[in-house]
């Protein structure tokens, strides 16, 4: 999947790869993609919860193993 930017947070522990996409998000436009990648379990129950909280679009999860790619999309209204 295309994005416009990403954040590696592997071995960084819940809430830091929410707070970290929450940061990069605020900065980023309407339609563009965060793509984020996180090793924490945790995460599998965070993110999900963090983008229907906020309104964002968890386009897609990719997994690699024990990394999930997650790719946050900023909608458009």
């Amino acid at each position: 999947m295309d994005y416009d930017q990403d954040i590696d947070a592997r071995s960084l522990l819940c809430p830091l790869p929410v707070l970290k996409a929450r940061k990069r998000l605020k900065s980023m436009a309407k339609g563009e993609v965060l793509k984020l990648i996180a090793d924490d379990p945790a995460a599998v129950i965070d993110v999900p919860h963090f983008c229907n909280e906020q309104g964002y679009v968890l386009a897609d999860i990719v997994a690699d193993g024990p990394v999930r790619h997650y790719f946050i999309k900023i909608p458009l209204d």
